[in-house]
């Protein structure tokens, strides 16, 4: 059975679409989730503290419908009240998330609906509906507008929403010459909205892997005051999954990797405010590497709030590519403003 999940995994990650729903929803629904607690540390569940995060909570989620599924973009409302997530099936996800105190323990008003193209209908192609990175534009889960970037046919697209809709799309961002490098299945994968700081108003995006010259993964800034190119410097061979802007105008950017040999493995670093900088190659700090003896899955979205505490609350999702071997997980890790203090557990 774990050779069989291995391999459907992989082949998901390799950009086989055949589990992804053969038609796209045609209306918004409501839909009910149960929700799984589950620990980030299967065989010591009482350790908190992995790298320089604290995990609070973790959820394994399940529904009825063969459209919950395959999510690849998140949005998290400031209050850390409700969120808002895209698949690579061209679906949208509203949900209130409710809580035991600090601690996440399920979803609540789950709502589907379709990501609508330019004609007012759902994206029906794969290669037009594989949406892969959400960032807000302006307001908030439940209505505003948004950045959407797709993968396949390659495009940022800038899609108003209220409660009941998501679109149709009001305009493109216009994209630099190098994205015609990006390969079909390595599009446009993170997308941040830097809304504080120096660089307030600026769209940071990254492809899932854009080498340069040496190695260096590009990115963009679009807008905001200083545009121009960025690099990542690559550390081991993880891909980019997705990025989440923080509540003090630098960002986090999570990374992914699979491999027969190695299993699953994610890292989350944190971009200081200060590192991004047109032309710049950033590093970064890492706050968290997980291999699969830790319970993780496909981990391809992350979002970012501050908490009422004070400290950073990082929320990542898992992409199930609609598979019964994998799981949709949802986790929330802490980023203390002070020092990270030593022991199994932070309450």
């Amino acid at each position: 059975m774990l050779l069989i999940g291995t391999f459907a995994m992989l082949m998901s990650l390799h950009g086989d679409a055949s589990a992804k729903p053969a038609t796209p929803l045609d209306k918004r629904i409501q839909i009910e989730v149960t929700a799984i607690p589950v620990d980030f540390d299967r065989d010591d569940p009482s350790r908190k503290q992995f790298g320089k995060l604290i995990f609070r909570s973790g959820l394994n989620l399940y529904a009825k419908s063969r459209h919950f599924g395959g999510f690849s973009g998140l949005v998290i409302d400031p209050s850390g009240d409700s969120i808002l997530a895209v698949s690579d099936a061209g679906a949208w996800m509203r949900a209130d998330l409710t809580y035991n105190g600090r601690y996440l323990n399920g979803l609540s008003n789950v709502t589907l609906g379709p990501v609508l193209g330019a004609n007012g209908k759902p994206l029906r192609s794969n290669a037009e509906r594989d949406s892969e990175a959400l960032a807000l534009a302006s307001g908030d889960t439940r209505n505003g507008s948004a950045y959407l970037g797709f993968e396949v046919k390659h495009r940022i697209a800038i899609y108003p929403f209220t409660a009941n809709s998501f679109g149709p799309p009001k305009g493109a961002v216009p994209l630099p010459p190098s994205v015609k490098r990006m390969h079909e299945n390595r599009g446009i994968e993170a997308l941040a909205t830097i809304k504080t700081g120096r660089l307030g108003g600026t769209l940071l995006a990254f492809s899932e892997r854009l080498p340069r010259k040496g190695g260096d993964l590009q990115g963009w800034l679009i807008g905001g005051p200083t545009p121009g190119t960025i690099l990542l410097k690559p550390l081991g061979a993880l891909d980019i999954t997705d990025a989440a802007a923080l509540p003090d105008g630098g960002i986090v950017i999570l990374e992914r990797r699979f491999r027969f040999s190695e299993g699953v493995q994610m890292r989350i670093r944190r971009i200081s405010q200060s590192e991004l900088e047109p032309g710049a190659l950033i590093e970064g700090e890492v706050l968290l590497e997980a291999n699969d003896a830790f319970n993780i899955d496909n981990m391809e979205a992350i979002a970012a709030h501050r908490a009422a505490a004070g400290e950073t609350v990082i929320t990542l999702m898992s992409d199930d590519n609609f598979s019964p071997f994998q799981r949709t997980l949802i986790m929330q890790f802490a980023l203390p403003d002070g020092p990270v203090l030593a022991g199994p557990r932070v309450d």
